[in-house]
């Protein structure tokens, strides 16, 4: 299963994020270091289900679908707040990257207001630069990377020079336990390429690069709820950040209020329902605040972070394998049961392995089942496929 972290300073929100996202009750305060040992949960990225497509009516296993469309599970990691020096280990920082390397793709929460120093202190909404923040973090992550390297990097060339091994095999197995993949390190090597006497300039746009590829990142500029959001994200409009204006807030009230019977509300929609007219005048008050926000920005943002991170940032697509290809179904007789996240370019038989390890070896074929075609091993799966393995017995 993927796994996305939520990431950045103390009082950006994050674990609001978090809660939002997975509902998963987690302390929630302005306390630094509230968040010390990681928060895990599942949250859901959503694409519209085949079943529409295809006509009929789906029954899920592995995931949801509500009017259409296909809700995917995901486990998201809430880690510990992030400080200056963390990669020297100030704070919780050897924690904190370290819990930071298992994820998948990142989502770094920031204070779009302004209203958090750079050491996670509340301050006066539109005092503190936001975009500071997302170069701040990258900054760290760097740096930490370069500590881990720099330790053996003449040994790592020397090494490479004798024909011992290669240098991308030497520095892949250096960065183990990183979730770093060596494709990732052949790239940056292409890109950026370095030397034993390389400065330490260079060592850093080299792990840039490996960064970018290996730990992609996605901004959730949070806190759009406070006017002084506005203009800072009309700043960050005119860079190539990825980024999505988001009221994490707003979200886990809406969630909460859904749950408590007071409103319909799907995810990721800029509306939702009244369903009760007893509501107090806070309530209500509070419920048309946020709808003033849902008409400004579009939604909370929380659900579209999460689809990003999966589809733009991870390059993920939707496949949906059944045993049946006339009926669609499992063996069980659910219809399109189970939908998986797949990277792109993932081919039939890597998806028979990620189904289950022994499927690989006993693959024989594959069936498109919208075209009936028979397709080989490594034919490439597109979006929305569903596709029938066909294993030896």
């Amino acid at each position: 299963m993927v796994l996305i972290s939520v990431c950045g300073k103390t009082n950006c929100g994050k674990t609001t994020f978090f809660s939002a996202a997975t509902r998963v009750d987690a302390e929630i305060s302005n306390r630094v270091f509230t968040t010390i040992k990681p928060n895990k949960g599942v949250g859901y990225v959503t694409s519209p289900c085949v079943c529409k497509e295809l006509g009929v009516e789906c029954n899920p296993v592995n995931s949801k679908c509500v009017n259409g469309i296909r809700l995917i599970p995901v486990k998201i990691i809430d880690i510990a707040g992030l400080v200056p020096g963390a990669h020297k280990g100030r704070g919780l920082g050897n924690q904190f990257l370290s819990d930071i390397m298992e994820a998948n793709a990142l989502i770094h929460v920031i204070d779009a207001s302004g209203g958090t120093d750079e050491e996670g202190n509340p301050v006066t909404p539109g005092t503190h630069e936001p975009m500071e923040d997302v170069l701040f973090l990258e900054k760290e992550i760097d740096y930490w990377i370069l500590g881990i390297l720099q330790k053996s990097w003449g040994e790592l060339f020397r090494k490479a020079a004798s024909g011992d091994a290669k240098l991308d095999d030497l520095i892949y197995k250096q960065l183990s336990g990183l979730g770093i993949r060596h494709e990732d390190i052949m790239h940056a090597l292409s890109t950026v390429p370095v030397t034993e006497k390389s400065t330490e300039d260079e060592k850093l746009k080299f792990i840039e690069i490996l960064r970018k590829r290996g730990k992609p990142m996605i901004v959730a500029a949070n806190k759009i709820d406070v006017p002084q959001a506005e203009e800072n994200v009309s700043k960050m409009k005119e860079t190539d950040i990825m980024f999505v204006p988001c009221s994490a807030e707003s979200e886990l009230a809406l969630r909460k209020a859904q749950e408590e019977g007071d409103i319909n509300y799907v995810p990721g929609e800029g509306k939702f329902e009244m369903i009760r007219d007893d509501l107090d005048v806070k309530k209500k008050q509070a419920l048309q605040f946020i709808q003033n926000v849902l008409d400004k920005y579009g939604s909370t943002g929380v659900q579209q972070v999460l689809n990003k991170a999966a589809f733009d940032l991870l390059s993920m697509i939707v496949v949906y394998p059944v045993q049946n290809e006339n009926k669609y179904t499992s063996g069980k007789g659910n219809v399109l049961p189970d939908a998986y996240l797949v990277p792109r370019g993932t081919t039939a038989k890597e998806l028979a392995g990620i189904i289950h390890t022994d499927f690989a070896e006993k693959f024989i074929a594959a069936v498109d089942a919208k075209t009936r075609q028979r397709i080989s091993a490594d034919h490439e799966l597109k979006h929305n496929d569903v596709i029938r393995i066909m294993l030896r017995k």
